[in-house]
């Protein structure tokens, strides 16, 4: 019998709704590191992180799409799942029942129950079939909206009917089959409409998520501060789909400050604590004249978060960060002022090879009451055409099945010496990315962020 397409689901008119009032959202972003189907994206589909969020300047040709500014599920641009054929919104595994962008979801239904007829109608009257229509609408109910399933539901009904009065009385399978039928489609209906709304669910929380992510991890233009960047951002909880990790540049009067870190533990409790770094950063950062005076700002608020959740009753006394604080001196070209808090020691990537960057003497901040005083800001060479590679411990201490921790500088040194172009922002993130998820198999244990920026040739330092 001729079926209708079924309408669109209210999921979809949600997400129709808030796309049409975002201009944002209706933006079409180009992918980082090639097509979806990238080996990268593939492995993050399988990984507890989530996504990549990559950030970077526009690109110079087709091969350097991965350098252009991408912010995909992990942070930035809204990107949301495939949706549900004929549910209005859902996850991806039912994509293949859309044919030339139009749902078929109602097919396999359908053709169950015309087999089941059919069936029925070639066998004898000791075996009868029909009573199997039942299975028919939980069917619906899974991949099918809720008219749809409705739909589905009452035909089921009415086949079975039809189909049962066909035969003699004798052959009849009776009353109790018919209410199994009935009785079985309408619990299908409830099924389905439980299932929408949690995927309404579901789909309210990702834009929470995405929020906070926009909120920590704010998206950075092409060049900002005159630096060349580009970011790769995988978040291990992929239900909170952001971490700990935290990252990002303010240009100044006296220079371009950068700063990457890493609070410990996990949740929405280090979410907290990285925003309040991140918003003390970007107003030091710009008002400050010292490198130091910067750092110094950093460690009072992280003091002062921890007393906060002590107050309130989070169990935060043990909280700190680590983290690595960068200045890009407004004068004084070819070198950089660097600040480590017990973080990874950045590495220098250049065609010719890599090199680490002094680890330096401070504590995480949130401990400096452990030590005598601060450290003083170091003052290191960066030529204009070399990569300062910043990244988190999710890339070092990525494992593989053997327990292996991943090899970064040695990984690099060999890219390199087959392609140097990997010393440019975009690829290098890109290959430390790739490489990472690789090594451990796409199962990340930590938040994991990597970011890298050199300053643009244009400005001259």
């Amino acid at each position: 019998m001729p079926t209708r397409r079924p309408s669109l689901g209210r999921p979809e008119k949600i997400r129709k709704e808030r796309n049409a009032a975002d201009p944002r959202r209706r933006r079409a972003l180009p992918h980082f590191g090639g097509s979806r189907g990238a080996p990268g994206a593939a492995v993050l589909g399988t990984a507890p992180a989530d996504a990549s969020a990559v950030q970077g300047g526009p690109p110079r040709g087709p091969e350097d799409e991965h350098a252009t500014a991408v912010r995909g599920v992990s942070a930035g641009a809204h990107r949301r799942l495939p949706d549900l054929p004929g549910s209005g919104g859902g996850p991806a595994e039912h994509q293949f029942l859309r044919v030339g962008g139009y749902s078929v979801a109602w097919v396999p239904p359908l053709v169950l129950l015309a087999a089941i007829a059919v069936v029925d109608w070639k066998t004898s009257g000791e075996f009868r079939t029909i009573s199997w229509v039942v299975l028919v609408p939980g069917i619906a109910a899974a991949i099918c909206g809720l008219w749809t399933t409705i739909g589905v539901a009452v035909l089921a009904v009415l086949t079975y009917e039809l189909e049962d009065n066909a035969w003699p009385h004798q052959f009849r399978t009776g009353v109790p089959d018919f209410i199994l039928v009935v009785v079985g489609s309408g619990l299908a209906v409830l099924a389905c409409a439980v299932r929408l709304r949690g995927e309404r669910r579901m789909l309210h929380m990702q834009d929470i998520a995405d929020t906070t992510r926009r909120t920590v991890l704010r998206p950075m233009p092409a060049g900002w501060g005159g630096i060349e960047h580009a970011a790769a951002y995988l978040a291990a909880d992929s239900v909170a789909r952001v971490g700990g990790d935290f990252y990002d540049i303010q240009p100044g009067p006296r220079g371009t400050r950068v700063l990457l870190g890493d609070v410990q533990g996990k949740g929405l409790d280090a979410v907290a604590a990285a925003s309040a770094l991140l918003g003390t950063f970007r107003e030091a950062g710009y008002h400050e004249p010292l490198l130091a005076t910067v750092a110094e700002r950093l460690e009072t608020r992280m003091r002062r978060h921890v007393r906060y959740g002590a107050e309130i009753g989070r169990d935060d006394d043990d909280r700190f960060a680590t983290a690595v604080l960068v200045g890009f001196p407004q004068t004084g070209a070819g070198c950089v002022e660097v600040i480590n808090f017990g973080h990874e020691p950045p590495l220098v990537v250049t065609p010719d090879g890599v090199r680490s960057l002094p680890i330096g003497e401070r504590l995480p901040l949130g401990l400096a009451g452990l030590t005598g005083g601060p450290a003083p800001a170091l003052r290191l060479p960066l030529a204009d055409e070399e990569t300062l590679l910043l990244f988190t411990d999710g890339v070092s201490e990525a494992r593989d099945a053997a327990g292996e921790f991943f090899p970064l500088r040695d990984t690099l040194a060999h890219a390199l010496a087959r392609d140097p172009r990997i010393a440019e922002p975009g690829r290098l993130v890109r290959f430390v990315r790739d490489s990472t998820l690789r090594h451990c198999g796409g199962h990340l244990g930590d938040d994991t962020t990597i970011f890298a920026l050199r300053r643009r040739a244009a400005d001259g330092g």
